[in-house]
């Protein structure tokens, strides 16, 4: 119902930025939040930030706050996650998502292709 394509992956040294956008198109009316979510090799997939489309609010998980900014363009169409001072830890592929405002996997039901974000030490 939801088409998310993401871009802005790669590879960035530690302390470095990258920021990653996520497009969506379909049925954005039926989208309360969007979120970013990434899974690291061996590890179950987890929430990093998600944003209210309506109003802004954000939550990050603690591992990225103060580091991670989530943010959506004056469209409303696209959602970015801007991640500064990277680590290596940071190094997961990186899900887009819509759906409910929540930090939950199964509460989003539209996921983007995944972005590969690697850290080197």
């Amino acid at each position: 119902q939801v088409q998310l394509v993401e871009s802005g992956g790669g590879l960035v040294q530690a302390g470095g930025s990258l920021r990653l956008s996520c497009a969506a198109s379909g049925r954005t009316f039926s989208t309360y939040a969007m979120g970013w979510f990434r899974q690291a090799p061996g590890k179950e997939r987890e929430f990093v930030a998600i944003i209210n489309w309506i109003t802004s609010m954000t939550y990050y998980a603690d591992s990225v706050k103060g580091r991670f900014t989530i943010s959506r363009d004056n469209a409303e169409n696209t959602v970015y996650l801007q991640m500064n001072s990277l680590k290596p830890e940071d190094t997961a592929v990186y899900y887009c998502a819509a759906g409910r405002y929540s930090p939950r996997v199964s509460d989003f039901g539209s996921w983007g292709q995944g972005s590969q974000v690697t850290v080197s030490s």
